[in-house]
């Protein structure tokens, strides 16, 4: 894969060992979604790590002025929650950001046959509620699979029509390269936070080593 400067993989080792448990085949329901509920956390400590911020000043209980500092930028966040596998992972990136505002978009691709080797899928979009993005928001999609990348560039398509957004990121679990390369190529100002990008596809478009289905295994 061509190296892109602007995707970030979170190796931080808490993160892979719940990515471990979460590629394991035996880890049932309950376990799989809390894993996805503890990697959105740790990808948005990650996220937060790249905020900008101002020093401020603080009095603590014993008299004394000292100095620490304000995420500024938490205080403008957007997820946009690509359902249904999306759900656990944001409710995890909503512990670190909590002041973050919400919007939600149904997008699946439409699965049959064999995709290999071109991958493109068709994407049907039942429901999308996307709220106001203001310029000085960072835009979050979040969706645990970044496959071929055909649904999250349909989503950014719709998203991008009318919206300048200060950042925009995507927040995975697990990417190809493929998806990655088709979404920078055409978006080369979007940051991709992930915590592995695994070596491809198989021919129907399913990520190798991959989890299998995300939203199957969070919901049963």
């Amino acid at each position: 894969m061509k190296n892109y400067p602007n995707v970030k993989i979170v190796d931080h080792p808490l993160a892979q060992e719940v990515l471990t448990t979460l590629r394991d085949k035996n880890t049932g329901q309950i376990a799989f979604r809390k894993g996805l509920v503890k990697l959105g956390r740790l990808i948005g400590i990650e996220i937060a790590r790249t905020m900008d911020y101002e020093t401020v000043a603080v009095h603590t209980p014993t008299g004394v002025k000292t100095k620490g500092i304000k995420l500024t930028d938490a205080e403008h966040v957007m997820i946009v929650n690509v359902l249904r596998a999306a759900v656990p992972f944001v409710e995890g990136m909503l512990k670190v950001l909590p002041a973050a505002r919400q919007s939600i978009v149904s997008a699946k691709r439409i699965e049959g046959g064999i995709a290999a080797p071109n991958y493109n899928f068709r994407i049907e979009r039942n429901y999308s509620k996307i709220s106001t993005i203001y310029p000085n928001d960072t835009l979050i999609i979040a969706d645990p699979m970044l496959a071929s990348g055909c649904t999250l560039l349909a989503v950014i398509d719709e998203i991008c029509k009318a919206n300048n957004p200060k950042r925009f990121i995507v927040a995975t679990v697990i990417c190809a390269p493929l998806g990655i390369q088709r979404i920078l190529e055409k978006y080369p100002k979007i940051e991709i936070f992930t915590a592995a990008v695994d070596k491809g596809l198989n021919e129907h478009g399913y990520i190798l080593p991959g989890l299998g289905d995300a939203g199957d295994r969070a919901f049963g």
